[in-house]
Formats: structure tokens, C-alpha cells, sequence
């Protein structure tokens, strides 16, 4: 007779995005996840064959977690001004709640998971509001420089590094508001 499963992958995502989110990366290993689910850590690979594809199945999980978080704050329709200021917001939420899931989803370091594919799903709505203000030939670039910043804005927030005062909120209002502006589309 088998012995019983005493945990699911779902468990062990779920697992990792928690000490993700709690204690950071390097603290995600295959004996801290083993120990949340309440099996030993060689029991994982029964699921999982590496930390590095279970630090692949949370980036996917929180990569998912963004991409429902942008299409919660897009209607997909009304002014792309404002849907792309909607969206940069949300961006910057999801990394103010998750920052150790957002530098995961973000990095293109070591611990670099997430493939093509899964990319372009989680920046899917922010890709379609840009293009819908660039013009066609130019919605690849405009989305780059639109990711770029929000993304560089985020990382320096994060980072603690906006340190000659003022407000915050309204630098970030004016960078992504001057972004829409910079890309609208306009005849040559």
C-alpha cells in the first residue's frame, strides 16, 4: 500500500510564497518549506526537484498574482491615460505588499525563473494600454521605457534611496503622468 500524500504542490507554493514574503529569498529553502507543510524536506522531491524550480513555481505564482492584481485595476476601457496611470499604481502596490515576490518577479539575476512566456502574461495589460497610446511601430519601446521607469522608481523606493523630502506619491504621480504624455502617440 502507498504511503498517503501528506501535502500538495499547491501547499508547497503556497508555503514558499509565505516565507518569500516573510522572511525574503535567501530564506526560501527546501527545508524551511518542508517544515511549513509539515513533512521533512526529502519528501519534497517527491513534488519539487530543486529549489530552483520551486523559486521558478512562486516567481510563476507571484508573476500571477500581478498580472490578476493589473487586470483588477484595468477595466479595459475609458481614457489610456488614466488606465496606464491605474496601472503603474498598481504595480507599485503589488511591490510595496510583496517586495521580496516583486524583486523575484523583476530580477533578471541569479535566481532569473520566469520564462518568456510568463513574462509577457503578467505585463500583458500594461503592454495593451501602451500600445493603445503609442504609435504600432513604437509600442515595443514605449512599453520598455514605460517598465523601465516604474520599475527603476520602484527599486529607488524600495531601496530607501528618495531621501531629499518632498512627496513621494506626487513624484510618482508626475513621472507616470509625463510618461503618458512622452508617448502618446503624435503625426510625425
Amino acid at each position: 500500500m502507498p504511503t498517503p500524500e501528506r501535502t500538495t504542490l499547491p501547499a508547497i507554493v503556497a508555503a514558499g510564497e509565505q516565507i518569500l514574503d516573510a522572511d525574503g529569498l535567501d530564506a526560501v529553502t527546501m527545508v524551511a518549506v518542508a517544515q511549513r507543510v509539515g513533512v521533512r524536506a526529502p519528501s519534497l522531491y517527491k513534488r519539487v526537484s530543486s529549489r530552483r524550480e520551486l523559486i521558478g513555481m512562486i516567481a510563476a505564482a507571484a508573476a500571477d498574482d500581478l498580472r490578476a492584481q493589473l487586470l483588477a485595476a484595468d477595466p479595459g476601457d475609458g481614457d489610456p491615460r488614466q488606465r496606464l496611470e491605474d496601472l503603474a499604481v498598481a504595480v507599485r502596490t503589488f511591490a510595496r505588499s510583496r517586495p521580496a515576490a516583486y524583486r523575484l518577479v523583476f530580477s533578471a539575476g541569479e535566481e532569473d525563473v520566469l520564462s518568456h512566456e510568463q513574462l509577457l502574461a503578467a505585463s500583458a495589460p500594461l503592454f495593451a494600454v501602451v500600445a493603445e497610446l503609442a504609435r504600432p511601430d513604437e509600442a515595443l519601446e514605449a512599453a520598455r521605457t514605460v517598465t523601465a521607469w516604474v520599475t527603476g522608481f520602484i527599486a529607488m523606493e524600495l531601496g530607501g534611496e528618495f531621501r531629499l523630502g518632498g512627496e513621494v506619491d506626487a513624484a510618482f504621480d508626475y513621472g507616470i503622468a509625463r510618461l503618458a504624455d512622452a508617448i502618446t502617440a503624435r503625426p510625425h
